[in-house]
């Protein structure tokens, strides 16, 4: 019996429940939401539907219908609009983790809290800061979507199964994530030697790999200028991370935890490389990082600074 609940039911929140329904993640989901008549009307809609899909009771509730959750996942806050940074969201959506934090922990102490909304990162720091929880049960999704729509760029590129593809984004869930890629692979093999590797003819062009990050930082905004809202890709990276902590596997994912410390950068949440499993997060793993991949870590965790230090917390 897995029970996990969904505190915003807005278009990835909904979209958060209905894809881990689908995939039959968790036995029980509880949707939270300010407005109770939508909460109940997502709750009921994906409900009605799992007899063709996997046994799951989807209900709307109160905090207190929080008690015995394995996971929390946090959707709530202001939505970004075309053409706004998710750092412009930073006081307001701060505000509300601050009025979520103590309602939602005094019922669900147990719970490992997966925050998703935006700017994630200084939104991880203030669950950090207001939840009195440890913190190896806080986890920001971070970058775990920014790469997952990077190896899908690289898998696209060099006509390789994802699965295959090993890369990661970095640093803030934003404008200053980087790349590293000294690390980057297919199947073990070095990314730029990956071309000369292959026995047959095949010839790929040059990777542009300014190009590459560039498509992964504008992607979102490419997605809400289209349609209005992001919630398809982030929902499925999120169900991701809860199946992680519910097999109890520990796996490494890229998300956002405080750093104490590492590659001397403290008190500040940013996504490395992580293990995550049935406690949460259990450890950091030190990637063995270039130099200059040194300093543009460095560079995302001071622009996540700054913008910590103007908010009123």
């Amino acid at each position: 019996m897995n029970k996990i609940t969904i505190i915003g039911a807005g278009s990835v929140g909904a979209t958060v429940a209905y894809t881990l329904a689908i995939q039959g993640v968790a036995s029980e989901i509880v949707l939270i939401d300010i407005n109770k008549e939508k909460a109940f009307g997502e709750a009921l809609d994906i409900y009605q539907g799992t007899p063709y899909s996997h046994s799951c009771l989807v209900s709307e509730g109160d905090y207190a219908d929080a008690a015995g959750s394995d996971i929390v996942v946090v959707t709530s806050g202001v939505a970004r609009k075309p053409g706004q940074s998710r750092l412009d969201l930073a006081q307001t959506n701060v505000n509300i983790i601050k009025s979520i934090a103590p309602q939602i922990v005094k019922h669900a102490p147990d719970a490992i809290y997966v925050i998703v909304s935006n700017p994630v990162d200084v939104l991880t720091y203030a669950f950090c800061k207001y939840s009195g929880l440890p913190e190896k049960q806080i986890i920001g999704s971070g970058t775990i979507l920014d790469t997952s729509r990077l190896r899908a760029y690289l898998s696209e590129f060099y006509e390789m199964n994802q699965v295959n593809v090993h890369a990661y984004v970095l640093g803030e869930h934003g404008d200053s994530s980087f790349v590293p890629w000294s690390l980057a692979n297919i199947s073990n093999i070095p990314i730029d030697i990956y071309p000369w590797a292959l026995a047959d003819d095949t010839n790929f062009p040059v990777l542009d790999k300014a190009a590459a990050l560039e498509h992964v930082k504008k992607s979102g905004g490419k997605v809400i200028q289209s349609k209005g809202a992001t919630y398809y890709a982030v929902s499925m990276s999120v169900c991701h991370i809860c199946k992680c902590i519910l097999t109890g596997i520990d796996t490494a994912l890229t998300v956002s935890t405080m750093l104490h410390g590492e590659y001397g950068i403290d008190d500040v949440c940013l996504s490395l490389l992580n293990i995550v499993g049935k406690k949460g997060v259990s450890s950091k793993i030190i990637l063995p990082l270039t130099p200059d991949e040194v300093e543009a870590l460095k560079a995302s965790a001071k622009n996540l600074k700054d913008v910590i230090n103007s908010i009123e917390f």
